[in-house]
């Protein structure tokens, strides 16, 4: 797994990004912060406290919060 995608079912970001990495065959975990509270947690450590979703949590311990799908492929690039 390359990644994991922290999100809520109701994110329409959160959607609107898995529907993109789905379609490019980019597999990742999805996590629902909502379910899990230590989620919430990571979510919150990557955003100033804050628990903004889609938030992505790379191999290299880095996250990027509500990127492109053009940035999520140029990530990992730079990790493969």
């Amino acid at each position: 797994m390359s990644f994991t995608m922290y999100s809520t079912p109701w994110c329409g970001y959160c959607h609107r990004l898995k529907s993109q990495l789905d379609r490019e065959g980019i597999s990742y975990e999805v996590v629902d912060i909502e379910q899990q509270p230590e989620a919430a947690a990571i979510v919150e450590k990557a955003n100033n406290g804050n628990q903004t979703v889609p938030t992505l949590v790379f191999s290299d311990g880095s996250a990027q919060t509500n990127p492109s799908l053009a940035q999520v492929k140029e990530k990992l690039a730079a990790l493969a």
